[in-house]
């Protein structure tokens, strides 16, 4: 296609946009009410992923070793635990550190000190997939001088079970989002080129092709989508960042923390953009190609 051609056909989708001014507005404002709510849909379930990522990656499997272990025992151990399919991280505590640890949470407990320390000694083990943490537990169980492998057994099988669904189900709703939305706006850009079907016939008289037609079209689709896209793509960013401003100081030292606003802000704002294109584009290709039978 000529560049002359092509500038022609930017032109006209621009006139066009003008001179239905109206029904722009319409399908514009059909766009902006969908990616508005595709927008904050995504942003929730995506920081709902980062919160079930954040609290699966905080599962970790805690080994006590017997009371008999020596040093030397413990070390080797250690190097079975390293060798277990599955393993990402080991990590020693001696039965000083973990008294430490029980008095920093519970505060002076029964008169307990180094000297009259019952504790044992752990290993605290994380899995390269935390979905995974149940069978590396029962693998390390096996091993020589474990006294217990603790990983909360039948509350952690429930928590990835929840998550799991949240995911499907969140994932599942942004599909069905996306295709009413593609639905709702494809039958507003439609309704915008039945008003102009003549315009199309006759075009179509004189000798035009199917594509030098379509083209202005598809062209004003992608228009009305990025229109479409502006106030979503600003409602949400000032949304988001005023809610990451209020939130995220609290959450500090958490299991958990919001997404930060960088690259988060322009994935989402992207993806919104490019839905819009897509929208715009996709339902004036569809909605113009049955008015080219004349």
């Amino acid at each position: 296609m000529k560049a002359r051609t092509l500038g022609r056909h930017f032109r006209e989708s621009f006139k066009s946009l003008g001179r239905n001014s109206w029904m722009t507005f319409a399908s514009a404002s059909a766009v902006t009410v969908t990616l508005l709510l595709v927008g904050v849909f995504v942003m929730i379930m995506m920081n709902l992923n980062k919160v079930a990522d954040d609290l699966e990656k905080d599962v970790e499997i805690k080994v006590l070793l017997e009371l008999t272990a020596d040093d030397a025992a413990a070390a080797q151990l250690e190097k079975e635990i390293k060798e277990v399919d599955g393993v990402a991280t080991v990590v020693y505590s001696t039965k000083e550190a973990e008294l430490e640890d029980l008095i920093k949470d519970f505060g002076a407990t029964m008169g307990l000190s180094d000297q009259n320390n019952p504790l044992r000694a752990a290993y605290y083990v994380k899995a390269e997939n935390p979905q995974e943490t149940e069978k590396v537990a029962q693998r390390i169980n096996r091993l020589k001088n474990t006294y217990s492998v603790e990983y909360g057994e039948g509350k952690i099988e429930k928590l990835f079970s929840f998550l799991n669904v949240a995911r499907n189900i969140g994932l599942g709703l942004i599909l069905a989002l996306l295709f009413t939305a593609m639905f709702l706006i494809s039958n507003t850009i439609r309704i915008t080129i039945v008003a102009r079907r003549r315009e199309i016939e006759i075009m179509k008289l004189v000798g035009a092709t199917n594509w030098f037609v379509r083209i202005p079209f598809v062209l004003e689709g992608m228009w009305i989508g990025i229109l479409g896209a502006i106030l979503p793509i600003t409602l949400v960013t000032l949304l988001y960042y005023n809610l990451y401003e209020m939130v995220q100081p609290y959450l500090k030292g958490e299991l958990f923390n919001l997404l930060p606003l960088t690259p988060f802000l322009y994935q989402v704002n992207g993806l919104i953009l490019m839905m819009g294109i897509f929208i715009g584009v996709w339902g004036s290709f569809m909605s113009v190609r049955k008015f080219l039978r004349v």
